[in-house]
Formats: structure tokens, sequence, C-alpha cells
């Protein structure tokens, strides 16, 4: 699973960062979340590719959703017939409407805009899902969680091979598949060869929020949290006047839900420059998880399975 950082400023951009979008790659599978103004340039900068089917807006300000007609008009300058499905928080959909048809023109592909309320699965795959969890800004708006399946076992080849005398074949995958066989006068049954099933992972993206306890929620054990920290301690008031978090606090978020990885996004233009920092050493001071920072336009996350082999790794854009 590859998470890319389009755009990670608050509402006002920099020269460094751009509105909000990230987009998530998982086993070929390439979801958009939030599509601020720019988003498109940032797809062929950073070449995370144009093959999306899903995008998902946590709400409507304009800093979550001003790419939307440059990257529809786009893709139908290109000839997509691929549908599209946008998922966006219940009630919104005569607001989706409009920035699709902002052109005065409808697109030549199909657009299905699906609305969803906290609670909903917005995308629902056999491997995994996308989820709407309830978050507190000061509009309607909601988060998203990814969540994948548990995965197979482990299938013991040396113990089957060596120990009851199967050979590589069809019984292989009847026992992987929780089939019993019968082999050499004797039962063989999947527990036998096959280890307890695989965790998958979680990864949780709030979207503009104040701490709350659905997040906690959704998070408990994320293996990367995603979330607003516009705002250092000193801002607290304007950062609950606002909507937003600081970093602290989506540290607090973190702890509470025992996530393992938390990314700080949606930074105010306050801190442009390298006064990011100060956000990045408030947020240290209180995270208890594995790794912590301050995602970036242009940052590449890998985010393996909890057995692999791989380490988690972040890989930042050469500017």
């Amino acid at each position: 699973m590859r998470v890319t950082f389009l755009g990670t400023s608050g509402a006002v951009p920099t020269t460094q960062r751009n509105p909000s979008a990230i987009q998530v790659e998982r086993e070929g599978d390439r979801l958009l979340f939030d599509c601020g103004e720019g988003t498109q340039r940032q797809m062929m900068h950073y070449g995370t590719g144009f093959d999306i089917d899903h995008i998902f807006v946590t709400h409507m300000h304009g800093d979550h959703v001003l790419g939307l007609p440059g990257l529809i008009q786009t893709w139908d300058f290109n000839g997509r017939d691929e549908p599209l499905a946008i998922h966006a928080p219940s009630g919104t959909r005569e607001r989706v409407e409009r920035l699709v048809a902002a052109t005065g023109d409808q697109p030549s592909f199909p657009v299905r805009i699906h609305q969803v309320s906290p609670g909903e699965d917005a995308l629902s795959h056999e491997e995994y899902t996308v989820q709407a969890i309830d978050v507190r800004h000061r509009t309607n708006a909601v988060g998203y969680v990814i969540d994948e399946d548990d995965r197979k076992g482990r299938f013991d080849r040396e113990y089957a091979e060596e120990e009851l005398g199967l050979s590589p074949g069809p019984e292989y995958s009847k026992l992987h598949n929780g089939q019993s066989v019968e082999h050499d006068g004797r039962t063989i049954h999947p527990e036998e060869v096959v280890g307890p099933p695989r965790p998958g992972r979680r990864l949780v993206y709030t979207g503009d929020t104040r701490p709350c306890d659905s997040a906690v929620a959704a998070a408990d054990g994320a293996d990367l949290l995603i979330h607003d920290s516009m705002f250092a301690d000193d801002r607290i008031e304007r950062a609950r006047e606002t909507g937003h978090s600081t970093a602290r606090e989506a540290a607090e978020v973190a702890n509470d839900a025992g996530a393992k990885r938390l990314a700080l996004t949606h930074i105010s233009s306050r801190y442009a420059g390298h006064g990011w920092h100060d956000l990045e050493s408030e947020a240290e001071e209180t995270f208890a998880g594995e790794e912590l920072f301050v995602a970036e336009d242009g940052m590449e996350v890998e985010i393996p399975y909890p057995d692999a082999d791989r380490d988690f790794a972040v890989e930042r854009a050469s500017r």
C-alpha cells in the first residue's frame, strides 16, 4: 500500500504546499481522497497516474474540492469512458453535481455521486472496505478508513511435504482454502498446515476535524493515521474556532487509538518554510507510537503488511 501526499496545506496554499489531496494505491487500485485546486498537476508532477475510479470527498470546503472540475474536464478531453464514483457526505449531492458541471457541460463518461454517512461503507471490495467515519468540523464532514480483510494464514509447505507426504498441486489449494483432503488413507485438516489468519492494514484519513472519539475508534491499532494538524499549541483557540486540531492534539488522538504511525497534515500557511518543525516537535513530545512525521507534498509512504519483512518507508520528494 502506497500513500502519496499530493496536497498538505491548510485552506491557503503556499509555494511548497498544495491544497488537500491524497492518493492511495493498493494492489493496483488507486483511490483519491479530496481534490483541492491543482490536484491534477500534482498527479502529473509526482507521477501517480490518472487511473482513478473512486474519489472520496471529506467535505465541501473549497480547499478540498476545487480541483474536481479541472480533473474531470481533463479526463473528458482525454476521451475517458470508464465510470467515475465520487463519494461525499450526505446532503452534498447538488453541490458535487454543480462542480462536475462547472464548465457548463456534462462529462462524456458516467459520473456516479454516492452520498455516505458515518458508519457506512463508501466502497466494498472483496479484500477491503472504505468506510466513512464521523468527524467534528464546522460543516457536514466525514473522514475515511481503509480497512483490509484478514488474509489467509501461511501455508507450511515444508511440513506438508516432509511430514505429510503431500506434493504441490490441487491439495495445497484446497487446504489453503479451508478444505480437508484425503491422502494416503487419512484425512488432513487445514489447521495442520495453515497458520492463523494474518491481519490486513488499516489507514485512517480524518480530513479536517477537532479531536473526537470517533476518530480514536476508527484508528484503533491503525498502521497509519493521517490527522488534521493545522496549528501549534499557541493557536489552540483558533483551532477550536475553526474546527481544526493542533499537532499535539493529533498525537493525543493517535495515542488513545494505539495507532502505530501518525502523519500530520493540513498545515497552516503561517508555518511556511521550516515553521512546520514546531508542529513536529510539539507532537513528538506527546506521541508514543512507532513513527511520526509532518507530511509534505510529493512524499510517498509505503505501508507493509504487519507480518512483512519490509519496513515502513517514508520517501520525501526532491525539491
